[in-house]
């Protein structure tokens, strides 16, 4: 028995393009998934998955069913009914949008494209893209968007490891150029997405992604500065957070780290800040938000030096060890994570640092780390003496520990 003819492509099998692809695999429809890089198409093709939240259990019965399948040859695209673009839009070295492999896609799609498709944008990007930057590239050969075939934007909403809220069970957002295309996205996406949201136009999409990012971001520089002003007061901010969250109304909780990372926080909200330019229009929280959380590695290694000074020892040629390096528990994702520019701070200042991340096996060089690196393990011993470590220093604290130490004590001992 032959495979079913594919029905919706996935242009790029990354981070949010493959969990896409499976979602609509599951749900009867058959995909094919387009990428340039030979060695992960055919690694697909085996059924191995590269993304954590893809365990290659989940993938192999699909592609063995003939429900999903990856390939490099663009000419698949005239027979499918949708094709999604789920390319990364980075920033370049001027923290402007890099659209680069978005529009390269749709120009790859455009002699390919035929009466009735519908293309779908998901990469995240400003307002505007889709209708003034995809849908002329699309219109190249002779089809009018919106009356020939149909175009759309759905933003992605993927949080890597979550488990909770997966692609299927987030509300899918999806704006047309047209109702008649908004309903066209509507049919599709709900074959395999349990709550869809339909708005008016592709810019209402396209910005209610990076206010969600943006909402984040702020936030998070909210109760990063907080911590900054906290731990020059002697206040406790944790406390002070655990305090504030019984509201039960009008405060959300949020909580201080190191930094951003992953594509979307860090990155998104500049897309914003670079489009409202052509409107006279400063986005200064954003901006001023970018600063402050760029800040928290610094913070942490000063933190660490004042901490060593205390007990007489210097940052320079003390032993670091990191634990975690990717940016956010339980993923491999190591996209704009801010462990990077921490490690890379410490060597700068003579530290000899290692670090420990199960998910993370190598790190190679770049991002100021001049070496490469392998993560060390954590031995019942080196745990047993981590922990006394931290029962001394409780007793002579009388109980009382700073709430990271207690915090990272936790998350190693459930490694």
């Amino acid at each position: 028995m032959s495979a079913p003819p594919p029905r919706i492509g996935v242009i790029g099998l990354g981070y949010v393009g493959l969990p896409l692809a499976v979602v609509f695999a599951e749900a009867g429809v058959p995909v094919v998934g387009l990428d340039v890089v030979d060695d992960k198409v055919a690694a697909i093709n085996r059924g191995t998955s590269h993304i954590e939240d893809v365990p290659s259990g989940r993938l192999a019965p699909l592609v063995d069913s003939g429900m999903l399948r990856a390939s490099t040859d663009l000419d698949e695209l005239p027979a499918l009914e949708a094709i999604v673009i789920c390319l990364p839009t980075p920033l370049d070295e001027h923290r402007e949008p890099d659209l680069g492999a978005v529009l390269g896609a749709a120009r790859d799609i455009a002699p390919r494209l035929q009466k009735g498709q519908l293309v779908v944008l998901e990469s995240t990007t400003y307002p505007g893209t889709t209708r003034e930057e995809l849908a002329p590239l699309l219109e190249e050969y002779g089809l009018t968007a919106g009356r020939d075939f149909h175009l759309a934007f759905s933003p992605e909403r993927v949080d890597p490891g979550r488990e909770d809220w997966t692609t299927r069970s987030t509300p899918k957002v999806v704006g047309g150029l047209t109702p008649t295309c908004t309903q066209k996205a509507l049919e599709v996406y709900g074959q395999a997405f349990d709550t869809l949201v339909p708005v008016s136009t592709p810019e209402v999409a396209e910005m209610t992604k990076i206010l969600e990012n943006v909402f984040r971001s702020v936030n998070i520089a909210l109760v990063n500065e907080t911590a900054l002003l906290c731990d020059r007061m002697g206040v406790d901010v944790w406390e002070v957070i655990d305090a504030a969250a019984t509201k039960p109304f009008g405060y959300m909780p949020f909580r201080p780290g190191p930094g951003l990372g992953g594509h979307c926080i860090p990155i998104d909200p500049f897309y914003l800040t670079w489009k409202a330019r052509e409107y006279d229009f400063h986005t200064e929280f954003i901006e001023l938000a970018g600063k402050i959380n760029s800040q928290m590695p610094y913070f942490c290694v000063s933190k660490l030096a004042r901490a060593l000074n205390e007990h007489e020892k210097a940052l320079k040629g003390a032993k670091v060890l990191v634990v975690g390096v990717a940016y956010k528990a339980d993923v491999n994702d190591m996209r704009e994570s801010p462990a990077l520019k921490v490690i890379s701070l410490l060597i700068e200042r003579g530290a000899d640092v290692t670090y420990h991340d199960p998910h993370v096996p190598e790190l190679e060089p770049g991002h100021g780390i001049d070496r490469a690196m392998t993560s060390v393990p954590l031995d019942d011993d080196a745990l047993a003496e981590f922990e006394a470590r931290i029962r001394r220093r409780l007793a002579e604290l009388g109980g009382k520990v700073a709430r990271p130490a207690a915090e990272i004590f936790k998350k190693i001992s459930s490694l």
